[in-house]
């Protein structure tokens, strides 16, 4: 059984990914001085989608919660579990997690991020994980309390208190993510940090793994999810097709230059939340790596919302896009084995006299 197990639960959009491949990158010398990554990333996923028991959960998917916690209790030394989706868990999901981790000594890890660069973030990610509601619907929920959603499963608040009650206050740790232009390894530095990692031990990943779209490409792929209807629902099929095939093969390659974001006329607004945000932290007894005001937005200038871009430039997205599709598809043929159309040719041909043999047994 492990000594340590730090749970990092999210919270999405604060770097998740830039740390997760960090660890994964370097999942060897890790384990050289002590610190274990028991099954892969994709594995943790799977088995994070069991402990919550999401109604979108593939099930044919192989890792569960408990045949990950197999692994994990034959890990000497300390553990490192990540998943934002953790922090999606409810109050039972989470005390179930961390009762059968014991008795290692189990770590709450989250990150925290300001909500003026939170809230275009995460309406982005709802976009990618498949849904249709506008930049304006999603904002006007927020605000107006309809979306609760946001707070449990998006913002460190929430998801930590579920996670960090269950643990001594010196088992819970809050990291700020850094503001605009602070050194790109600060945040890997802080995580680091937390868990005991000794400088130079990991060798550097790239730290931009999961580019943001532009706000024509988003709104694009909007409309492309309310015109599937039933096609690829989330979560497995959609990641396998969609996901690959349109986001990562096309729109995440685009130049992605028109930004968007929330509107000087909520200023205020996000203000008075993060004021409330960093209060609430403040009076929670935990560890906390970084400062609390970087939660506080900074550089609030105005953007142009998605929703009021004019038809004639998210069609132009829509046609560059379905070049970049074309360009894509050429690609992946060219990539066959030119054996291949000809093995498909034998095959039909062959199904073909199939065929016409059981039409004239019919008729014979």
């Amino acid at each position: 059984m492990p000594r340590r197990v730090f749970v990092h639960i999210g919270a999405p959009k604060t770097g998740s990914t830039f740390v997760q491949n960090m660890l994964f990158d370097n999942a060897g010398r890790l384990e050289r001085i002590g610190i274990h990554l028991p099954v892969s990333f994709a594995a943790q996923d799977q088995a994070m989608t069991d402990l919550r028991e999401v109604p979108w959960r593939d099930p044919q998917l192989y890792w569960t919660w408990e045949r990950m916690l197999e692994k994990v209790r034959r890990c000497p030394g300390d553990v490192i579990l990540t998943s934002e989706g953790f922090g999606g868990a409810t109050t039972e999901q989470a005390r179930r997690a961390v009762e059968s981790l014991l008795p290692a000594e189990v770590h709450v890890v989250v990150a925290a991020r300001d909500l003026w660069r939170t809230l275009p973030s995460m309406w982005q990610q709802s976009i990618r994980a498949r849904s249709t509601w506008s930049f304006e619907e999603f904002l006007g929920r927020v605000e107006t309390g309809r979306y609760e959603g946001f707070w449990e499963h998006y913002t460190a608040n929430r998801m930590f208190f579920r996670w960090g009650d269950l643990v001594p206050a010196a088992q819970r740790h809050l990291i700020t993510v850094p503001p605009p232009g602070a050194p790109h390894d600060l945040l890997w530095r802080r995580f680091a940090g937390v868990v005991g990692i000794p400088d130079g031990v990991c060798e550097e990943t790239a730290p931009v793994a999961n580019p943001s779209l532009g706000a024509p490409e988003i709104e694009v792929l909007r409309r492309v999810n309310g015109a599937l209807g039933e096609l690829y629902p989330h979560r497995m099929p959609y990641q396998r097709v969609v996901q690959h095939h349109l986001i990562k093969a096309v729109l995440q390659k685009r130049d992605n230059h028109v930004r968007f974001g929330v509107g000087l006329n909520r200023a205020e607004w996000v203000t008075e939340l993060a004021e409330q945000q960093i209060k609430e932290l403040r009076d929670y007894p935990c560890h906390i790596v970084g400062e609390l005001d970087e939660l506080r937005p900074t550089a609030m200038t105005d953007s142009r919302s998605p929703d009021e871009l004019p038809e004639r430039e998210i069609l132009g997205a829509a046609i560059e896009t379905i070049v970049g599709m074309i360009r894509h598809a050429d690609h992946l043929q060219q990539q066959l084995p030119e054996e291949v159309p000809g093995v498909l040719t034998k095959l039909q041909n062959r199904a073909g006299r199939v065929k016409r043999g059981l039409k004239r047994r019919v008729m014979g």
